[in-house]
């Protein structure tokens, strides 16, 4: 396989942004059930791992792992072992994480609204058929799927950070409120914020690495880069890398 370089948008993000020296980081876009491209990219994670040589490596999920792609139960899954396996892996919460729990919690709003966002492909993940799904009301669909989603799938979900500061750079889902100081940011704008954050262009006192808002390619801007290049419609899943002063892109 070939790692592909992604093109960058016209205005660069900070040149002088720096993560600690010693430290690697591959950060991981939008995934949203494509569990195919997700098993690519770590492969060529680990090929560029390889070829770079020592280093403390973390890799960093942006969120919105669920929803709109085929196997999102198995994307959770995999998520999951890599944890285990004690290989240095940190998680956001996406939104569409955010309702998919509120709707296993036992909302019927947040089970119709997951589904008007995408989740009936993260439901059929779960082992229902297609016959199933359209024969069950809400009603009678949210215990069923409550009963169908592992408990440890729940938990690892629950257990998904918000933010994560390395270095010159801070890491969410979807962005910050421009002049909140960091630890005074709110879960709603971190999983949820677009306009408000992608339209300032000041500067927020780190480089912020998002998904949430699909670009063609790569996004950067001064103050932020987005690496959400919608996966589950054009089979492009994108990792940011990260060692020192330099950056660099891969994507299958």
């Amino acid at each position: 396989m070939v790692l592909k370089l992604l093109r960058r948008a016209i205005e660069p993000a900070q040149a002088t942004a720096r993560v600690p020296d010693g430290v690697r980081v591959y950060a991981i876009g939008d995934i949203h059930g494509r569990l195919d491209l997700l098993d690519q990219l770590l492969f060529r994670i680990d090929a560029d791992e390889r070829a770079r040589g020592p280093a403390r490596s973390e890799i960093i999920f942006l969120g919105d792992l669920v929803d709109r792609g085929p196997n999102s139960a198995g994307v959770v899954q995999r998520a999951l072992e890599l944890k285990r396996s004690g290989r240095p892996v940190r998680l956001l919460m996406g939104n569409h994480e955010e309702v998919f729990l509120k709707a296993l919690k036992g909302s019927l709003e947040a089970l119709k609204f997951f589904v008007k966002i995408g989740g009936r492909a993260t439901i059929l993940s779960y082992g229902f058929d297609e016959s199933e799904y359209e024969r069950l009301d809400y009603e009678e669909l949210l215990p069923a799927l409550i009963d169908r989603v592992p408990a440890e799938h729940v938990a690892f979900l629950e257990s998904l950070e918000n933010q994560i500061a390395i270095g010159d750079y801070l890491f969410v889902h979807a962005g910050i409120r421009p002049r909140v100081p960091f630890d005074q940011q709110v879960g709603g704008d971190l999983r949820w914020i677009r306009s408000d954050f992608l339209d300032f262009r000041g500067d927020h006192g780190a480089v912020i690495v998002h998904g949430h808002t699909i670009t063609d390619d790569v996004e950067e801007r001064p103050n932020r880069i987005g690496i959400d290049t919608g996966a589950f419609a054009s089979g492009r899943l994108t990792a940011l890398g990260l060692e020192a002063g330099e950056r660099w892109y891969l994507s299958t």
